[in-house]
């Protein structure tokens, strides 16, 4: 697959072209080469460090959006075995969008919920970009009924810019499937884990992104609106997406600072699609501790938790 190259990477890039081109020559036949090699090399790894030890929250939006970042199918196959999957909302139709399944982690038996990107433009579309239409969202609110029926704790991957808002999802009850699902999750008996993967959009990722833990990818966002959209909103432009994502506090560090997540899964440098096996192992750690820990708590003393745990979030003010 050829590299995939955001904006702010490209001097970093140009440099490794540089070092490429000179490589292949031959140093025995130029000595001076050996010389200019090694400089080049030393400007390579420092502009790296420079580069990706320092992103704004725009820049990380962008590197949650890699295309060749692990998706939650990679997950799938990666950190989990006994894989069922399950399909449908019993009443309109199968949304790709949404990946529901019964799925064996380490020592548990979990249901995986999770926001399923393409891999490609053919499946890209087939999955509405991960943006779940209503359908998606009932289908994951009957896996949590499921889950909490025969005891299984839930695991859900955060990967999405935001539910579908087209008009045939209006007419079909978007908010009110949302809603059903916020509603379902906070008052599941079952220890329910968060793993942000990816981006964290608006009600699209809330609708399964809450619950007792909550594990962020270092370079993965959660948001109320995505930045363009608040862009859009704000200056009637989306290319204010940097100024916005700068100001919605959107990055997984905003996040633990707030309280709003509990840990942050570290990224190679340049992101998770870096080395893919690695951070996908950690996530698996992450989330193994997470449920042990979880399932050894009352389950009353957990819910009641879990909703006083959002009920902490944000600052409410009466005035003088």
């Amino acid at each position: 697959m050829a590299r995939f190259v955001m904006e702010f990477e490209r001097p970093l890039v140009e440099l490794e072209e540089k070092l490429d081109e000179i490589s292949r020559l031959d140093a025995a036949a130029l000595p001076e080469l050996a010389a200019e090699i090694a400089d080049l090399e030393r400007q390579v790894e420092q502009l790296r460090q420079t580069l990706y030890s320092a992103l704004s929250p725009w820049e990380k939006v962008q590197v949650s959006r890699h295309p060749q970042r692990p998706k939650a199918d990679d997950y799938l196959e990666a950190i989990f075995t006994d894989v069922v999957e399950l399909r449908g909302d019993r009443a309109y139709a199968d949304d790709q969008a949404i990946l529901t399944a019964l799925a064996t982690l380490g020592g548990h038996r979990v249901m995986l919920l999770a926001h399923r990107k393409g891999r490609n433009t053919k499946e890209n579309v087939a999955r509405n970009f991960g943006s779940p239409h209503p359908e998606g969202f009932r289908k994951a609110e009957r896996a949590m009924r499921l889950a909490a029926r025969f005891g299984l704790p839930v695991v859900t991957l955060l990967d999405t810019a935001g539910a579908s808002p087209g008009l045939e999802d209006e007419e079909r009850g978007q908010a009110w499937a949302i809603a059903q699902c916020l509603a379902t999750l906070s008052d599941l008996p079952v220890p329910v884990v968060v793993v942000g993967i990816g981006e964290g959009g608006s009600g699209g990722a809330l609708a399964i992104g809450f619950g007792d833990r909550l594990i962020m990818l270092e370079n993965a966002y959660y948001s109320v609106i995505s930045p363009e959209m608040c862009a859009v909103i704000l200056f009637k432009d989306a290319q204010k997406a940097p100024e916005t994502a700068s100001a919605l506090t959107l990055t997984a560090e905003d996040l633990v600072r707030l309280g709003i997540a509990d840990e942050i899964v570290p990224e190679p440098l340049g992101g998770a699609h870096r080395d893919p096996a690695v951070v996908m192992a950690e996530v698996a750690v992450r989330v193994e501790v997470a449920l042990d820990a979880l399932r050894a708590e009352d389950p009353g003393t957990r819910t009641a938790r879990r909703y006083e745990r959002l009920r902490a979030i944000g600052v409410f003010s009466t005035g003088a």
